[in-house]
């Protein structure tokens, strides 16, 4: 059986006394607006230049994940304008055969005219824009010669054909028009965060540049030094590799000297090292000569680049097509890890993969890295071992 309860006002009891709703939710909105106006900060605070640096790096790195949104939409865009091209090419071409056809149909009609052997109506059907609809009366299909009906069936053929790429044209445009339109959206956030990143620098005054200038500085002490740590943890790894390898062909040597035959099986993988080796010299020779150059977002050179479209143009001098975008270069090669990193690697950071840099050596790489910065070459450690995310050899 279901409960009855007596409804009672809602409110609250204040000395003995219940409050309606709405005088208690106008004490609420006192006690709020009092609290906010104890806890605003005064019109003449602004925030620490930690907090400016911390918000500046953050629209960069904002702008550069919108500008790999941008790279991969006008890569689409391209791709759906050559279809909508290719199918108004083939619609064009369509449409002349069939009106070719069209004539045909026409000039039969017109002998059957001058003969008789029809009445001037079949050829005013004939000429019709749906002739499927004449042809289905048998006693006139009966009258056609087979070359006629020949003629007939390449024209309905062909006027169905045309109709359904008419429609896949009009499709495409449609999906072309999105695109374009995703793409203007796509463009304009990259702008939007590039101007407030700007506005933000252009607030400080003298003193606080130098102070963020302290700042960068020591930062990029901090990953030089990492990047020094990493070239050392590195060197002995491959002193140790070397030993290693000398300690086996003693031990190969001595065995093969009692008459014992031994295989190292490393031949292939030398082989291997030397064809990567041999292209990644060509990678970073190219990229190398790209230092100086600024950072435009969207730009694959070679007057100017983004990150994406610096690796893209590097390997591609060595013969190596990678896609335009981190997202996608991404899953191109092998993934390493980065103890094993080798010049020529790419270097993915952040978690949404929004930026990549060429792997020299030392620790270093050469990357195109901000709006407002020029292609150098830079510790892979500028933003912290944390943001960084995978190691690829792409070939």
């Amino acid at each position: 059986m279901a409960s009855h309860r007596k409804w009672s006002p809602t409110g609250t009891r204040i000395a003995g006394i219940r409050t309606p709703a709405l005088a208690t939710a106008a004490l609420t909105s006192v006690a709020l607006l009092s609290q906010t106006a104890n806890a605003a900060p005064s019109a003449d605070s602004k925030p620490s230049i930690e907090e400016v640096e911390k918000k500046v790096d953050d629209l960069y790195h904002q702008a550069e994940a919108a500008t790999e949104k941008y790279n991969a939409t006008r890569e689409k865009t391209a791709q759906q304008r050559k279809r909508v091209d290719s199918l108004l090419d083939d619609v064009a071409q369509r449409t002349e055969k069939l009106n070719t056809a069209r004539d045909e149909l026409g000039s039969f009609a017109a002998a059957q005219y001058r003969t008789g052997a029809s009445a001037p109506d079949t050829a005013t059907l004939l000429l019709a824009d749906n002739p499927q609809d004449y042809f289905d009366q048998t006693q006139l299909m009966d009258r056609l010669t087979s070359r006629q009906k020949v003629a007939v069936d390449d024209y309905i053929t062909e006027q169905a054909a045309t109709t359904k790429k008419r429609a896949e044209a009009s499709q495409s445009l449609q999906t072309l028009t999105t695109t374009q339109s995703a793409l203007r959206t796509s463009k304009a956030d990259v702008q939007r965060k590039l101007a407030e990143a700007r506005d933000l620098l252009s607030k400080l005054t003298a003193e606080e540049k130098a102070r963020l200038a302290a700042i960068e500085k020591k930062k990029q002490e901090a990953a030089d030094r990492k990047a020094a740590e990493l070239a050392q943890q590195q060197a002995a790894a491959e002193k140790k590799a070397q030993e290693a390898a000398a300690q086996q062909q003693t031990t190969t040597g001595t065995t093969a000297t009692t008459g014992t035959t031994a295989t190292t099986g490393t031949t292939g993988s030398s082989a291997t090292d030397s064809s990567y080796t041999a292209k990644a010299d060509k990678a970073l020779a190219f990229a190398r000569a790209q230092v100086g150059k600024p950072y435009v977002w969207g730009a694959t050179g070679p007057g100017s680049y983004d990150c994406s479209g610096l690796t893209q143009a590097a390997w591609k001098a060595a013969g190596v097509d990678l896609p335009r975008t981190t997202w996608d270069q991404v899953n191109v090669g092998t993934t390493v890890p980065l103890s094993d990193i080798k010049p020529g690697d790419l270097v993915f950071f952040y978690d949404d993969i929004s930026h990549v840099g060429l792997y020299i050596g030392n620790g270093m790489m050469i990357h195109a890295p901000k709006p407002g910065a020029y292609v150098r070459e830079e510790s892979i450690f500028y933003g912290g071992e944390s943001i960084i995310h995978s190691v690829v050899r792409p070939a």
